[in-house]
């Protein structure tokens, strides 16, 4: 009967949760600047009257609803809210206002699924045992991330959930199915950024300088070799750079000076640190016998994401009852990565994937690009599912 319940209520609503998001995806906001984003929110949760509280680690907002009994379990869902500074290329009446700026990794699907979620639960709330905490999160898109700042300031405390759960889009999934990954999902991130310095002149007389172009090729290719000899089979890891510059160089200049600036992932933290060592190492002692000098900054970013196989279990096992068994995939592990990774280092998490792709509306476009969009019909699967993954037995 509840499951029934949550799929009239999630019917019953979705033209209301399309509006919100299609509120939200003309009003985005970059990360740590959410501040109508959460007004907008507060304003929703009071209206149908879910008690919450707003400026946690800046914008982000904390409600609870609570069912019979409310100290049985305590159960926590979490959306981010932040956009990304991308402009938007759809023409679609509900396109990004801001310009240069645009929701194109569906954080306004999750928080639109989250605050339908929040509706379901209200109005069911003499049908569930427990309580479910609602985290509204900001700055997932950078460091050092939002659920970092949200936990500092006691996101899992007073009441503590016994386990938390996100969604994510996943535009190359079909509308109407979801995804799970048992353990190991998502990898680690940090930025690294490297300056090597040498001594510029004319590219015509390359005896007279320490070449710093050449330096970063060498670089580049030495890092890779190195990250592959030393990384074990069993544990992936990845090295790219994606932006290389100087000032001063042109076809006839070697500069004096070279950056670069690159991401590196992996699945295991002992690995992770010790690649740390490993980069800045050879950074230095490649150009030291070039004659040039280099300085490394590396921002430890996100840990890996781990997926807890019990409770993910169980998640799967709901949404195989609530969508049926063709409609749940299971997913590979992936390298890009999320700051919900450091909920799931403190408390049981499972980070599932909602698809959101329909080709034959032409929408199939991947997230972090201007053309991303969705199929609205997903939002139904995502609040009803959500609010069955909380509280269906």
């Amino acid at each position: 009967m509840l499951q029934e319940n949550i799929r009239a209520l999630a019917r019953s609503f979705h033209s209301e949760v399309v509006d919100i998001r299609r509120h939200l995806h003309q009003h985005p906001e970059l990360s740590f600047e959410e501040t109508q984003t959460a007004a907008f929110i507060a304003k929703k949760l009071y209206d149908w009257g879910i008690p919450f509280q707003s400026g946690v680690a800046g914008n982000g907002l904390v409600a609870l609803i609570e069912g019979k009994n409310p100290n049985t379990e305590i159960r926590a869902l979490r959306a981010d809210m932040d956009a990304l500074p991308i402009q938007e290329a759809n023409a679609v009446s509900y396109r990004s206002q801001v310009p240069g700026v645009m929701h194109a990794c569906g954080h306004d699907v999750h928080t639109a699924s989250l605050l339908g979620t929040a509706r379901i639960l209200q109005d069911l709330r003499d049908h569930w045992e427990g309580s479910v905490k609602l985290i509204f999160q900001p700055g997932e898109e950078r460091l050092p991330g939002g659920a970092s700042q949200m936990i500092r300031e006691g996101v899992l405390e007073d009441p503590a959930p016994s386990y938390i759960l996100g969604q994510h889009v996943e535009p190359f999934m079909e509308t109407g199915k979801v995804g799970f990954c048992s353990g190991p999902y998502m990898a680690s991130a940090d930025e690294i950024y490297i300056t090597l310095r040498g001594k510029g002149g004319h590219a015509a007389m390359p005896h007279q300088t320490v070449d710093t172009i050449l330096m970063a090729a060498q670089l580049i290719n030495l890092l890779q070799q190195v990250i592959s000899r030393n990384t074990h089979p069993a544990t992936p890891a990845v090295l790219s750079f994606g932006k290389i510059w100087s000032e001063g160089g042109a076809t006839n200049i070697i500069p004096d000076e070279v950056k670069l600036m690159g991401t590196f992932r992996t699945m295991d933290e002992n690995w992770r640190f010790q690649a740390h060592e490993l980069i800045r190492r050879q950074c230095f002692h490649l150009c030291a016998s070039m004659g040039g000098t280099a300085e490394v900054d590396i921002q430890v970013g996100y840990p890996p994401l781990y997926n807890d196989p019990e409770l993910t279990r169980q998640r799967r096992q709901l949404a195989v009852s609530y969508l049926g068994q063709d409609k749940v995939l299971d997913l590979p592990i992936r390298m890009t990565s999320e700051d919900f990774a450091f909920y799931s280092q403190q408390i049981p998490a499972s980070f599932y994937r909602l698809g959101t792709g329909n080709p034959d509306k032409g929408i199939s476009s991947a997230v972090h690009t201007p053309t991303f969009d969705i199929d609205e019909e997903s939002l139904y699967i995502g609040s009803g599912l959500m609010a069955w993954l909380a509280v269906g037995r």
